[in-house]
């Protein structure tokens, strides 16, 4: 546990947290919606410091990234929590439980033994994955500077769900930004997520492009949800003018998880959203969640050969 960046005390014992827009005003012993910043005694904490709940060594296309270090082995970690309340959310069982009553299931891992562990098998970059990486900044941030020291890269695997103040000093020490825009309305963020962040998620797609970060763009395609082709030539031309055509955009397939069961995506609605995607002028769209696709691969955008 350590105290928290980003937060306000008020006169009454409550704190303001300033981390995300959701802007959790917490009562004494209470914590904010993503269960991880707890107040005690008028002091916000990040109660999830140095504890992870997953950890692996995985191959970097896994995040997904297909530009970043093709090939490389990452040493990629997770904990508990998240601001977003997604309907759809494949890690549920980690990222919608509360810091209360789960610490003794959680493994103690300092930003030293991260980086120890990270050198040692041979790793190119330090993820943060599995979970909202923001919500426990404190713990990215210390472990990020400690692997830029030792050489290793930095990923964020985020919803891209952050105030623009710690955003800006999460890309001081981040090498590659792989954000989640969900979709291309509000209603449809609201419906999803429960939050109305979709414009905040765009900004800070275009600050962490602007800042030199490596950006790569996934959408997770869910029938008759986001998958309209109006939804998604209204993305990929968003992607196209303001981030760059060469930003990989993935368009993933959904699978019945948590509390939606609508069928899986239609295989055809995910090459639809290719086309839409290419047609718009990216230069790199893929096709994700379906092993094997011949969309998996790179095509190079001058003479369509597989590189």
């Amino acid at each position: 546990m350590k105290e928290a960046l980003y937060y306000e005390k008020r006169h009454d014992g409550k704190v303001l947290c300033q981390l995300c827009p959701r802007g959790c005003i917490i009562a004494e012993g209470h914590e904010g919606l993503c269960g991880v910043r707890g107040n005690r005694g008028g002091v916000l904490y990040a109660l999830t410091y140095g504890k992870i709940v997953s950890a692996a060594f995985d191959p970097i296309e896994k995040k997904p990234l297909n530009h970043f270090y093709p090939g490389s082995k990452t040493y990629s970690l997770g904990s508990i929590g998240c601001n977003m309340r997604c309907l759809h959310c494949q890690n549920w069982q980690i990222s919608h439980v509360s810091a209360i009553g789960v610490n003794g299931q959680l493994t103690d891992l300092s930003p030293e033994e991260a980086v120890f562990k990270a050198k040692a098998h041979n790793c190119r970059a330090l993820v943060w994955t599995y979970n909202e990486p923001s919500i426990w900044i404190e713990y990215v941030l210390d472990s990020a500077k400690l692997a830029k020291q030792a050489g290793l890269q930095t990923v964020l695997v985020t919803s891209g769900m952050i105030n623009p103040d710690p955003l800006q000093e999460l890309l001081k020490w981040t090498d590659a930004y792989r954000i989640d825009i969900k979709g291309f309305s509000e209603d449809f963020y609201q419906r999803l997520t429960g939050a109305r962040v979709l414009n905040q998620v765009l900004e800070n797609a275009k600050t962490a492009y602007n800042s030199g970060a490596h950006v790569e763009v996934v959408t997770n395609l869910i029938p008759n949800w986001n998958d309209s082709d109006e939804q998604l030539h209204g993305l990929a031309s968003w992607i196209f003018e303001n981030l760059s055509a060469d930003v990989p955009w993935h368009v993933t397939r959904y699978y019945p998880c948590y509390k939606m069961t609508e069928p899986a995506t239609p295989i055809l609605t995910l090459e639809r959203a290719r086309e839409i995607g290419l047609s718009e002028g990216l230069h790199y769209v893929y096709v994700g969640n379906v092993p094997g696709h011949l969309a998996e691969n790179t095509y190079c955008p001058e003479c369509g050969k597989v590189l």
